[in-house]
């Protein structure tokens, strides 16, 4: 049972981001773990900036390729990893101390298992976001074991379930769906992750992540046995509506204007 990992950190013009990002994650401790960050199809300083950690931080390494999408990024990243532990982070979270040494001692078993820490949504600037983002967290989904968004973990033998990360929109949930409820597990360390900021941002991520769900069902429908998220329910609607009104409405407007003609895709919605 390895007490290795490696972390793959996929980076798409995210020079705002990275730096923070890598320092939490350093600062935090990582124990016997490898960081590799894949700039992709960037045309910014991302990889500039991954590239003045690695003096301090021999672990790191940086991959800069002209090619975008994540998909792509996480292929070379897995290409390049030396663990069988593997650890998918995005560039704009922030981990809470002691996080990845959790992630890769509870991976540290022979049976399948995936894992990730308690996310916490981080302070939004725009008051729509917080609205949304405060009915948004009471959504069973969170609730529905390691939801992953943002960071998700699993040992060798989780990861070989399923050969090179295929083109598709949402690869956190297609992770998280190849494993029971009762193989992942969520940590009680936090990771920090930002939700888009404002309305138009707010229906561009919403309609991606809808998108992105309903092609993991047509392409995969086996996978939708593993989600074991409850229903809302029409109780549920009332009484989050009656606690909230304001973040009702705004979620419920967002809802519906994601039904209107528009683009999916992958999309940052920043």
């Amino acid at each position: 049972m390895s007490r290795a990992a490696s972390i793959i950190l996929p980076a798409h013009n995210e020079a705002g981001y990275l730096g923070d990002c890598l320092n939490a994650l350093f600062v935090g401790g990582i124990g016997q773990a490898e960081v590799i960050v894949v700039a992709n199809g960037c045309n910014d300083n991302t990889a500039d900036i991954a590239r003045s950690f690695m003096a301090r931080h021999p672990t790191l390494r940086v991959i800069d390729t002209p090619t975008g999408g994540k998909p792509n990024a996480l292929r070379m990243g897995d290409a390049a990893a030396q663990h069988d532990t593997r650890i998918y982070l995005d560039a704009d979270v922030i981990v809470a101390p002691g996080l990845i040494p959790a992630l890769i001692a509870v991976l540290s078993v022979d049976a399948p298992r995936y894992a990730s820490g308690t996310p916490q949504v981080m302070h939004a600037r725009s008051a729509i976001t917080r609205a949304y983002a405060r009915l948004w967290c009471t959504l069973p989904f969170m609730d529905s074991g390691a939801p992953g968004f943002g960071l998700f973990a699993m040992n060798g033998s989780g990861r070989a379930r399923w050969g090179a990360w295929p083109d598709i929109i949402s690869d956190d949930t297609f992770a998280r769906l190849h494993f029971t409820p009762s193989e992942r597990v969520q940590l009680s360390q936090t990771y920090g992750w930002p939700m888009v900021e404002g309305w138009r941002n707010l229906v561009k991520v919403r309609r991606r992540q809808d998108k992105g769900v309903a092609e993991i069902a047509g392409l995969y429908p086996g996978l939708l046995r593993n989600e074991a998220k409850q229903p809302l329910g029409a109780g549920g609607v009332v009484r989050r509506a009656l606690r909230d009104p304001v973040g009702f409405c705004v979620y419920a407007a967002v809802s519906l204007a994601v039904k209107l003609p528009g683009q999916g895709g992958w999309t940052r919605g920043r």
